[in-house]
């Protein structure tokens, strides 16, 4: 039996926790304890394993060749850690991990989960919508990147987080990681975040973000 809710992961959608635990067992090679601020894989890694977050919070930064850090994203458990990459034909981390508080990772067998995929079609399904999504948020970033205005960059993360049925969420990060995330400085965060509320286009409730004028941010952005 699992000290932890495996059940919440993405990976093991509509599996019980009888056949996760069974999976767990015949795969885990070992269980890695992280402290916060530890490094847990460098950029560049080679991915012998399928790492799997089962505790705690890590955040994904990519180094640029000038040096620069880029906060790629923020990630809870339970989750994997770039499984779009596990199975490449020369599998690296494009990213550095970093434990942003105690975090518990369980090293799995690639070997043995990707015969247990083969085996199992709800396993096999949920891998691939996992690297599907992947795709979309990496588009999702590089667009965001390539955004040169930090109005239209704020207008386009609200953009991706909501939808004309669902215009509102509550962001993953604080205001000092989504200033990280998008590469700017926090009071020039909070400056644009009250210009699009004066201008209409957003209200907030303690965290919450609204989205009022769906068209406006896509006109900033588009």
């Amino acid at each position: 039996m699992q000290k932890h809710n495996l059940t919440a992961c993405p990976l093991f959608m509509r599996l019980n926790a009888e056949v996760i635990d069974e999976l767990i067992e015949n795969t885990i090679v070992e269980k890695k304890i992280y402290s916060k601020g530890d490094l847990i894989v460098k950029q560049g890694s080679s991915i012998d394993y399928l790492y799997l977050l089962v505790d705690g919070k890590v955040s994904t930064e990519m180094i640029t060749s000038e040096g620069n850090i880029i906060n790629i994203d923020i990630l809870e458990a339970v989750v994997p850690l770039a499984i779009a990459f596990t199975y490449a034909a020369m599998p690296r981390f494009p990213v550095a991990v970093v434990a942003m508080q105690p975090t518990e990772i369980y090293l799995l067998s690639k070997e043995k989960f990707l015969r247990q995929m083969m085996n199992n079609e709800i396993l096999f399904r949920n891998f691939l919508r996992i690297t599907t999504s992947f795709t979309a948020f990496l588009s999702a970033k590089v667009a965001m990147l390539s955004t040169k205005s930090l109005k239209s960059k704020v207008a386009l993360y609200i953009l991706n987080n909501t939808t004309q049925q669902q215009p509102h969420f509550t962001p993953k990060h604080n205001q000092t990681q989504l200033a990280e995330y998008l590469g700017v400085q926090r009071p020039s965060l909070a400056r644009t975040l009250g210009e699009l509320i004066s201008d209409g286009a957003i209200v907030t409730q303690n965290r919450k973000i609204t989205v009022l004028d769906r068209r406006y941010l896509e006109k900033l952005v588009f």
